[in-house]
């Protein structure tokens, strides 16, 4: 088995640098009905947080099954082996795509409304900060 297949079966897990397991668990907390809330913080939000993935486990776990496959069938089929990674990559990029164009979408309802405090305003400066250090983490090479 080559070097990238067997990269490509190992699960990814985050290293310390890694925004999602740098979160600890938090307890509930009970605010008050006039507490400003975080833009997409609700329950059923897609933004619970900046350690929410972008990809949910399941869907890597297809992706990466997905590309496995791919690897694997290289020798018997090589072009439809390198379509379908193709295929995978395109999935990946989509799903990327949708998920942050959701969660911008939210947050800019939570900040573009001219009543916005400045706790509001806040929350959503270090949200677009937490999004963006994960996705610049994410295109730094790898051991970086």
């Amino acid at each position: 088995m080559s070097l990238n297949a067997e990269h490509a079966r190992q699960p990814r897990t985050g290293g310390p640098d890694d925004p999602a397991t740098q979160s600890a668990p938090q307890a509930p907390r009970t605010e008050p009905d006039h507490a400003p809330r975080e833009p997409g913080a609700g329950a059923d939000s897609p933004d619970r947080g900046a350690g929410q993935d972008l990809v949910s486990q399941d869907e890597r776990d297809k992706l990466t099954l997905r590309l496995q496959q791919a690897l694997t069938s290289f020798v018997d089929s090589p072009r439809e082996a390198v379509e379908e990674a193709d295929a995978v990559l395109d999935d990946v990029a989509a799903r990327f795509t949708d998920t942050l164009t959701e969660r911008r979408r939210i947050l800019r309802a939570g900040w573009q409304d001219t009543h916005a405090q400045t706790e509001e305003l806040r929350l959503a400066l270090r949200q677009y900060r937490e999004i963006t250090e994960r996705l610049l983490h994410v295109s730094a090479p790898a051991g970086q």
